[in-house]
């Protein structure tokens, strides 16, 4: 059987994008999808990414992390998804999509800036030592002085196997703040069981857990990740945080095909 993908990548995320309006692919053969998302065997990719009909929408993603396993929202997947279906001729500049986590909103400007309205966030745990908060999957956020030299796989992995959440974990975030609307972030993604060069929902939940601190009073932060920046912005009510938008890239990298 041949598999015709697309790759993308958001600020390096990369992703395995797969048109399956036909509903063909094999959508339950975990090990396939695990090979086509490793590097070394397969494609390569932090993750693989459906598009498929969906009767109230433009379109339904289906996302699955590299391990094979259907996952949660991933917000730079949804933006990546966003300009896929504008190549394919699905969307023009507007749309909008169900996910599992329900109905996103988003738009792409003509030079590929992707615009994805995320869910709102009400629930924010405030610890002495870190923040924790579901922004279409669940994170951890963590403070740490080095940044540059800090051992995110490591000491990621450690919190997300850690008995702080259970069977299913968590993805971990280590931040620190640049200026008073400006952080960077390095995050560990379940999953992928490693550290990736950013992470959409990640960056969402570092910029509400940073204003949900008191760190910044800012209601539109930069977010600096390893593979480039992006933004995020809400409105800010009592404790409700809507109007959730993820900003930044999403790239085309190769179109090919491949035997299964």
């Amino acid at each position: 059987m041949q598999i015709e993908f697309y790759k993308y990548q958001g600020t390096g995320n990369d992703f395995v994008m797969i048109d399956n309006r036909r509903d063909t692919f094999p959508k339950e053969n975990i090990e396939l999808i695990a090979h086509l998302c490793d590097r070394r065997f397969g494609i390569g990719g932090d993750g693989l990414i459906l598009l498929e009909n969906d009767a109230d929408t433009d379109f339904k993603m289906v996302y699955y992390n590299s391990d094979g396993n259907q996952s949660t929202m991933c917000g730079n997947g949804g933006r990546c998804l966003v300009a896929f279906a504008k190549k394919l001729h699905v969307i023009e500049n507007n749309c909008t999509f169900n996910a599992i986590d329900g109905l996103h909103h988003a738009t792409i400007t003509e030079d590929g800036i992707v615009s994805l309205q995320m869910i709102d966030v009400a629930n924010i745990k405030m610890d002495l030592n870190y923040t924790f908060l579901n922004t279409g999957s669940p994170h951890h956020v963590e403070l740490v002085d080095d940044l540059e030299h800090f051992n995110v796989k490591e000491n990621g992995a450690a919190i997300r196997y850690g008995g702080l959440y259970g069977k299913e974990g968590s993805n971990i975030n280590f931040v620190k703040q640049v200026d008073d609307s400006t952080f960077s972030l390095r995050t560990y993604e379940r999953g992928v069981e490693d550290e990736t060069l950013a992470c959409g929902t990640g960056a969402t939940a570092v910029a509400i857990a940073m204003n949900a601190t008191g760190l910044t009073q800012a209601t539109a932060i930069d977010v600096n990740v390893e593979g480039g920046k992006l933004a995020v912005s809400f409105d800010k009510n009592d404790d409700q945080y809507t109007n959730v938008f993820l900003i930044g890239p999403a790239k085309f990298v190769f179109k090919g095909s491949i035997t299964i």
